[in-house]
């Protein structure tokens, strides 16, 4: 199955840093090609974002799309302040480990499907919202 981003939405309310991203399937080296376009187009509109991956229905990733993340995080070391993935637990470890140093500058924390409303909260600019994992 391939990658189906129900929507990229930039939350207006917080000056356009925050972006909000809804992942289902299998994430392939081809949706790059929709995904790093956006983001890019966002980031040069409105300077470094926080970005909100939920993950519903994930189903991992392929060699290719770890590699285009791996150039994304790469090439927008410094553009990234916050990183929030939601999701099914068993893939935080593989998601953190993809988007931990040196790969990105950005603070990174993954949160339960439970705790989306934390996630939210902590992305928007100066906040220090904590959630009940301890992260």
């Amino acid at each position: 199955m391939a990658l189906e981003i129900n929507y990229i939405e930039l939350d207006e309310m917080f000056a356009g840093q925050v972006v909000e991203v809804h992942i289902t399937g299998k994430l392939e080296k081809a949706d790059y090609e929709y995904f790093v376009p956006e983001i890019e187009r966002l980031i040069g509109k409105h300077g470094k974002i926080n970005i909100l991956f939920f993950l519903t229905e994930f189903e991992g990733w392929s060699a290719g799309a770890l590699w285009e993340e791996i150039k994304f995080d790469l090439k927008h070391l410094k553009d990234l302040k916050k990183i929030a993935m939601v999701g099914d637990r068993r893939w935080e470890e593989e998601a953190l480990a993809l988007l931990c140093r040196p790969f990105t500058s950005a603070e990174v924390k993954f949160f339960p499907v439970e705790e989306v409303n934390i996630a939210r909260q902590w992305l928007i600019p100066g906040q220090m919202v904590q959630h009940s994992s301890g992260d």
